[in-house]
């Protein structure tokens, strides 16, 4: 598929016509919904993937879809376009080095308290379908295996209704579940009980009961009012600009308990006003500075 201007004036040759100016709308929603920013050269990539809804909602031009979309009442189309042109990769246990800094650095005096009756609150803001919080999770119960009869909690939002509802329904497939150490995944997994789910794996009740999953977007409000001890925020502001990267990282500092930890990804750093908030204790580990 070619990605420059064809006699047409289509950005890509196809079925639809897809103008530069069908491009910067697309972009603009985007950037105004989801925060993400569109680069110039994925104009073949959002072809590809919008083609698919613009053929199921019958709509014969890019123009057409996008006046679709920009109506105010077409909250579900704009939602099905942000998961469309967003890559949800995941995997459990990803990036380890956390969860060894989690498990090792930032549960112990968290395990004391909560056995005295303090709570543990912990949040993946991009928890996609679930297979970070429910690593969390395991961390959290290896700690401390009687948990889910503390006040334990584990927030797990995304800002696509799909993936939280795969989180909420926890079943997996087999390669899914392959990076989860065996003695971990007899512990932590079984075979789902409904039918029709041959060769996948259902998360246990107690890694269930720990995980709570809400649709957020991170670009707007934050209905939360308590705080937490730990925040994981991988692979998601890299597809922000630089002002909404910024943002985010200094949004994150009020969220977190005194000496609070926050996880970003590998491909991330803390920029902006933040770096006078945040300190890093490790490998893409931030904690908050001392005094905050």
């Amino acid at each position: 598929m070619s990605s420059f201007p064809s006699k047409t004036g289509s950005l890509v040759e196809g079925e639809f016509l897809f103008t530069n100016e069908d491009f910067q709308q697309i972009a603009h929603i985007l950037h105004s919904h989801a925060g993400i920013a569109l680069a110039e050269g994925k104009a073949a990539l959002v072809y590809s993937r919008l083609a698919k809804r613009l053929r199921s909602l019958g709509l014969r031009s890019f123009r057409e879809y996008c006046a679709l979309v920009e109506d105010v009442r077409e909250v579900d189309e704009r939602q099905a376009m942000m998961a469309a042109l967003t890559t949800n990769v995941t995997r459990y246990f990803r990036e380890p080095h956390h969860f060894d800094h989690l498990r090792d650095v930032v549960l112990p005096p968290l395990v004391d308290r909560a056995r005295k009756g303090g709570k543990i609150r912990l949040w993946s803001a991009a928890c996609s379908n679930g297979q970070e919080p429910y690593s969390m999770a395991i961390t959290v119960l290896s700690a401390l295996p009687e948990a889910a009869n503390l006040d334990v909690k584990i927030l797990a939002t995304d800002i696509d209704p799909n993936m939280v509802a795969e989180g909420r329904a926890g079943i997996y497939r087999e390669d899914a579940v392959a990076p989860v150490p065996v003695e971990l995944r007899r512990r932590w997994f079984k075979k789902p009980t409904t039918g029709g789910q041959d060769g996948r794996w259902e998360v246990a009740d107690e890694l269930r009961a720990l995980v709570s999953f809400r649709e957020l977007n991170l670009i707007g409000d934050w209905p939360m009012k308590g705080k937490f001890d730990t925040i994981f925020c991988r692979n998601v502001v890299i597809y922000f600009d630089e002002p909404t990267q910024e943002r985010i990282w200094s949004r994150f500092a009020p969220m977190l308990n005194p000496g609070g930890t926050l996880y970003i990804g590998h491909s991330e750093r803390v920029t902006g006003a933040a770096t006078n908030i945040f300190e890093t204790t490790g490998l893409t580990t931030y904690s908050l500075r001392s005094g905050r």
